[in-house]
């Protein structure tokens, strides 16, 4: 009786570590990914912001007469386009994030060409509703990086514990798949050339 019982035994203790172990891991893996989704929604917070202060700038350039139309025009478009990509939580796949990425790219790179375009015109840089906006920008374009920042250290914390054995194993089994990071934008290595 004694010798039939022992890998019964065995085959319970097995199960209940294999249940526990898979239990600890969905846990895991649910709370991490709430978190991603936290700072997901933090990094979307913060572009917002920058395409809520994007209307305000543009006006209060129009307003120089001889300012030049394209450039106004490439930023209101960028923006749009920009606003116009939603990516949820639970959909952040590397390419999405890719796709979402380049249009807050070009959004950027017309901001940039809108701000440098402003150096010609001095009474428009006196001009303290300008100032003001562009301090705003300025700080929110830091918010944003703080942001993505923070998004990536949670994706990285979340595809290591992905990737680790046996993590990998239950991982499949409940579902879970690696989310993308934010990349640093194409010539990003490369200083921007500033000329007046």
């Amino acid at each position: 009786m004694k010798k039939a019982l022992i890998p019964i035994i065995i085959i319970a203790l097995i199960g209940l570590f294999v249940y526990t172990k898979s239990v600890g891991v969905y846990n895991t893996f649910v709370q991490t990914e709430e978190t991603i989704n936290g700072q997901w929604a933090e990094v979307e917070t913060q572009y917002q912001r920058r395409a809520d202060l994007i209307p305000n700038l543009v006006n209060t350039v129009k307003g120089y007469a001889d300012f030049e139309q394209q450039t106004l025009t490439g930023v209101i478009e960028a923006r749009a386009k920009a606003t116009s990509i939603n990516l949820q939580a639970d959909d952040l796949t590397p390419e999405n994030i890719a796709k979402f990425q380049q249009a807050q790219d070009q959004l950027s790179g017309s901001l940039s060409r809108l701000l440098v375009a402003v150096e010609r015109y001095p009474e428009l840089k006196a001009n303290q509703n300008f100032l003001e906006l562009q301090a705003q920008l300025e700080g929110t374009e830091n918010r944003i990086a703080v942001a993505r920042r923070n998004f990536n250290q949670s994706v990285q914390s979340y595809n290591s514990n992905l990737r680790q054995f046996p993590n990998n194993l239950f991982a499949g089994w409940y579902g879970f798949e690696r989310k993308g990071y934010f990349e640093a934008s194409a010539g990003a290595e490369n200083a921007p050339a500033v000329e007046f």
